[in-house]
């Protein structure tokens, strides 16, 4: 199938959706446009603060899609093109816009609580409880999955000759491995993500003290991210996986306790140029190259999944393919940042459910590339090697997919967009990681507070005791297991918690006599696919330990699934119980 064909079939589906279907579900939710939120109401200048819309819409697309929309889909082309593609249209939608979208409105009408505290309204303080400790496993599971895919992404190196550059070349610094040349990509991209967050203070004290115009943020910001990028090619900072681990948890914590607009924000804003900037190149390249009648090379279904290790069609592509198509971990970003920030009601819409629309439509142009660019066996090796060949790398099959493309549509040395393609991915994990210790810390807070009804100690209060208490977990399970063991077990979790924000919206929505079926509709087949994946994954794992591998990451997983599904439950029994009660 033309590439081009594709791709404007899903514009046309995603325009509907965002005209039609997102405005009868405001329309639905009661959206009152210039209704004043929490931000302006409770400004406090460190977590809530109203924010010109151009940057938080670039902050809250940044932070929620991150590496998702493209490593998930490109790891799902194993089960062919077509389920794929048709999961992201069908997924962004109906099911995970609205899900954003509902989280962001009900949380601007609860004064900017998260949806774990908004569950107290309706479902009491055991809802409340089982929400906040679901929530916060979720979090230490994401934190853990990018901190891993963090530091793969800023120590890779890629040999020589897969980027079609000779032995003798001096546009990257190289390293011998194993005999074989490798480019030094890696050290690229954290000297990238060094220069962003140095300058990223002085971007957020020009917009929120001296008043930037956005059109000005925009260009410094867009400055800053391209000249970091060539500092790096020119320097490329090489730290052992380890130490990286080490200091990105030192960051976390200190980007967690500082005011939004100092580091979070800004950093941000400057990282999302990178990825504006792919999202055309990527557009660019699909159209030239549909144009000229490049089609697919992936089978449109596969059967390969079992050979790989994956699991069948069903439940695991929706699972696999999260941010692209619908992530519980949006709705915990959606109430805990973007609630304290949205200036106007009449901007949820625009904001919560067009920023999905516009992470679909990144993964959708993720799959195109991937499928037209990479023969399958080509793409097995790199995403689905055996144990012998070596460790799977779907940032790297992503970016070679559009050197490739880059090369055969528009002659441009494949290098060169291989390159920008790892760039356009590595940058945005760091961005996803400091967002989700954020908030956890603010989870944890709501934690205590529910825990000690009299008065919280001194010590939990701080943001600094929480902030460090999410980090130290995400990196004990962060260290014990790798990112290709946490990724099925986190896309399962947070899809599950999806699930779970479409039903405590449909609860709230219910106590005030307003439609919520466009919200239990989709959450009734998620929890079907995610408990079933989550039991699925829990036999594997013990089969894993029956086949005598060690138990220190099996069982630690094995022992967080069962503990999530456990809370799933309960939670899943309380809601339908309010739910009885309210139809």
């Amino acid at each position: 199938m033309n590439i081009l064909f594709m791709l404007a079939l899903s514009l046309a589906v995603f325009a509907v959706g965002s005209r039609f279907y997102g405005r009868l579900a405001a329309k639905w939710m009661g959206v009152e446009p210039g209704r004043p939120t929490p931000a302006e109401t409770l400004h406090d200048g460190k977590d809530y603060v109203p924010t010109k819309f151009g940057i938080l819409f670039g902050h809250h697309f940044s932070a929620i899609a991150g590496a998702g929309p493209i490593v998930g889909p490109t790891m799902a082309v194993l089960y062919g093109y077509l389920p794929v593609w048709l999961w992201i249209l069908v997924g962004s939608v109906l099911i995970g816009a609205v899900h954003d979208f509902a989280a962001l409105f009900v949380s601007i009408r609860e004064k900017g609580r998260s949806i774990a505290d908004v569950t107290r309204s309706t479902l009491g303080d055991t809802g409340f409880f089982l929400f906040v400790c679901f929530a916060i496993l979720l979090l230490t599971l994401v934190t853990s999955a990018f901190l891993s895919m963090t530091v793969q992404s800023l120590t890779s190196t890629v040999p020589l000759h897969l980027l079609g550059l000779p032995a003798d070349q001096t546009l990257l610094q190289t390293r011998e491995i194993h005999g074989v040349t490798h480019g030094l990509i890696g050290g690229i991209a954290s000297t990238s993500v060094i220069i962003i967050t140095l300058f990223a203070p002085f971007l957020g004290y020009a917009i929120y003290k001296r008043n930037m115009r956005v059109s000005i943020g925009y260009l410094v910001a867009a400055a800053l991210a391209f000249a970091s990028i060539r500092a790096g090619m020119l320097l490329p900072v090489v730290v052992e996986p380890q130490l990286w681990m080490i200091i990105l948890s030192l960051y976390v914590i200190l980007a967690s306790g500082l005011p939004v607009w100092l580091i979070l924000q800004p950093r941000d804003f400057i990282n999302v140029q990178i990825l504006y900037a792919g999202i055309a190149a990527i557009f660019i390249l699909v159209i030239a190259g549909g144009l000229q009648g490049i089609t697919v090379q992936a089978p449109a279904l596969a059967m390969e999944a079992g050979n790989a290790g994956l699991g069948g069609l069903w439940p695991f592509l929706f699972i696999t393919v999260a941010c692209g198509a619908v992530s519980g971990f949006h709705s915990l970003l959606c109430t805990g940042t973007t609630s304290k920030q949205l200036a106007r009601e009449g901007q949820a819409r625009k904001i919560g459910y067009n920023a999905m629309i516009l992470e679909g439509i990144l993964a959708t142009c993720a799959v195109l590339i991937v499928c037209a660019a990479l023969p399958q066996h080509d793409y097995m090796r790199l995403v689905w090697p055996q144990a012998e060949s070596g460790a799977s790398n779907p940032i790297l099959a992503f970016a070679l997919s559009m050197g490739i493309m880059s090369h055969i549509i528009l002659n441009i040395p494949a290098y060169y967009g291989t390159i920008f393609g790892i760039l356009m991915v590595e940058g945005f994990v760091v961005t996803t990681l400091d967002a989700a210790v954020r908030l956890n810390r603010y989870l944890f807070e709501e934690l205590w507070n529910a825990l000690f009804k009299n008065a919280v100690p001194a010590i939990m209060r701080t943001a600094w005791f929480n902030s460090c208490l999410s980090v130290l977990l995400m990196l004990w399970l962060a260290w014990n297991n790798a990112f290709t063991a946490l990724w099925p077990m986190f896309a399962t979790i947070n899809q599950l918690l999806a699930a779970l924000t479409l039903l405590a919206v449909a609860s709230w929505l219910l106590a005030r006599r307003r439609p919520a079926w466009f919200t239990i509709m989709p959450a009734a087949f998620m929890l079907a696919t995610t408990i079933a994946a989550l039991l699925l994954l829990m036999r594997a794992g013990v089969a894993d330990i029956q086949r005598g591998a060690p138990l220190s990451g099996p069982l630690t997983l094995i022992t967080m699934e069962a503990l999530c599904l456990c809370l799933a439950v309960s939670l899943i029994c309380l809601v339908f119980k309010k739910l009885k009660t309210q139809t």
